[in-house]
């Protein structure tokens, strides 16, 4: 995949795993289009990219309103954009039990994870298969493999998008379009913070780890990849070998609150 010749459209580019796939884009030539709610944070990693050659466009916008995929397309559209790369990393969890919850931050959930992440791949997609080249990278997480008690919505909106991902993988194939699921699991960045106080298993992999997973499994053409080995041994060997209860249970202890 020559990145230095295409245009990398980045959704929650402002922090964490986002920013580092524009670092790492722009590294290899991409020209970027870096998306997210916080104005300044955009402007902030923009400054330090184009003092690095790197051609960059900022759209604020939040992804979690209904329609918000529609208005990031025309936006691009009427910039004179074209998107050869689509990263769509922005998303959010939850924490907390389902009786205890807020409704609306549920559907703001559902509505940012699944519904923007379909709204945006189904827009920019034709463009890729019309010029037989592009990318589709979706953020899912190991939450994905397993129910997780107190992070109910977050770990369903998760096991969407890899299903979804894995799906169009096939959908794809001999169009020269490449499409990834990636899947990491506990990992130094604000997220925890958006969560709320919750406790990760293990120790933390880096964003700088997740994004060299990544683009090393779209070049190879997999459908999905899990960041780490332990991660990868938990999520596709432990979950499906040990009973329905236990996998259960040891997720919701994986993400207890903080006593």
């Amino acid at each position: 995949m020559n990145i230095s010749t295409q245009t990398a459209l980045i959704t929650g580019a402002s922090t964490g795993i986002g920013s580092v796939f524009a670092r790492r884009l722009a590294a290899e030539g991409a020209r970027l289009v870096l998306v997210a709610r916080s104005q300044d944070k955009l402007d902030e990693l923009a400054r330090e990219l184009r003092q690095t050659g790197t051609e960059v466009t900022v759209l604020a916008m939040d992804l979690s309103l209904p329609g918000s995929a529609k208005e990031l397309h025309l936006a691009t559209g009427a910039l004179g954009l074209t998107v050869d790369i689509l990263v769509n990393n922005a998303g959010f969890g939850t924490h907390g039990q389902v009786l205890h919850a807020d409704a609306d931050r549920f559907s703001e959930q559902i509505q940012l994870n699944c519904s923007t992440l379909v709204g945006t791949t189904t827009r920019y997609l034709p463009g890729m298969v019309e010029r037989a080249t592009g990318a589709v990278i979706n953020i899912a997480s190991t939450a994905a493999f397993q129910p997780i008690p107190h992070m109910a919505v977050y770990g369903a909106t998760k096991a969407f998008v890899l299903s979804f991902t894995q799906a169009l993988w096939a959908e794809t194939q001999g169009t020269g379009v490449k499409v990834l699921a990636v899947c990491p699991g506990a990992t130094d960045t604000p997220f925890f913070e958006t969560a709320g106080e919750a406790a990760a298993a293990g120790s933390m992999r880096t964003p700088e780890q997740v994004v060299d997973t990544a683009l090393s499994a779209i070049r190879a053409n997999k459908p999905s990849v899990v960041d780490g080995r332990l991660n990868s041994f938990v999520a596709r060997v432990a979950v499906k070998l040990l009973p329905e209860k236990l996998v259960i249970a040891a997720a919701g202890r994986a993400v207890r609150p903080v006593n």
